[in-house]
């Protein structure tokens, strides 16, 4: 067979798997927003795997069998992996009791994205005590899904110097990733880093866009 049929084989295969999710429905959404994580990591896994089967050998003589078989093993591995974060997210939703706490499903990885708010009093690393119940229910997920590496980052507003507010998203990361440390998450798996004022998500000219910047993430990122 050779690589130009497989590759045709696969990108057939790979609309099939398309056509398991709804069709665009001319409102400008891309393709795919209506799929399942499981159906994206199946695309995403098929098209990988058949890359990778089609130059895993110097010759060509077995890169169209290869290709095939590097579609179907990557199409299984990313739904695995997508199905696994959507149960992962949901079961985060359920046991975080503050709504104010927001769970991002990116298909690769996780994002809990925890307010200065509810976190810290102003100008402080000391999380609160509510916010510390919550964090010990993420800790209990990551240990319930330990196939994970976890980043902490923290990030604040432009008030103040760069330096000032450099030195408090770090205490604030470290504080996160020590609750998650002293609720029996590997240490190994966590990193934690401060951001400063450097990747704000809204205007910094407005109070509601300070606020929104106040923040510390927790990044999920799957291993396996």
């Amino acid at each position: 067979m050779t690589l130009r049929t497989t590759t045709i084989l696969v990108a057939t295969g790979l609309l099939a798997l398309g056509a398991c999710a709804p069709a665009m429905d001319g409102t400008g959404t891309a393709p795919g927003a209506g799929m399942t994580r499981t159906q994206q990591g199946a695309l995403a896994g098929a098209a990988v795997g058949a890359l990778y089967g089609a130059n895993r050998d110097d010759d060509s003589s077995g890169r169209g069998r290869d290709a095939a078989r590097g579609a179907i093993l990557g199409a299984a591995a990313g739904a695995v992996a997508g199905n696994i974060l959507d149960r992962q997210a949901a079961a985060l939703e359920q046991s975080i009791s503050n709504p104010n706490v927001q769970i991002v499903n990116h298909g690769s990885y996780l994002q809990v994205i925890l307010p200065e708010g509810i976190l810290f009093a102003t100008g402080s690393a000391a999380v609160s005590g509510p916010a510390q119940t919550d964090l010990y229910a993420v800790a209990r997920n990551l240990n319930q899904y330990p196939n994970s590496r976890v980043e902490v980052i923290g990030h604040t507003d432009n008030t103040g110097s760069a330096a000032l507010n450099q030195d408090l998203s770090q205490r604030r990361a470290q504080s996160v990733a020590g609750i998650l440390a002293a609720a029996g998450v590997n240490q190994g798996r966590l990193a934690a880093t401060g951001r400063g004022f450097n990747q704000p998500i809204a205007s910094n000219a407005t109070d509601a866009g300070r606020a929104q910047n106040r923040r510390v993430e927790i990044l999920i990122r799957p291993t396996q």
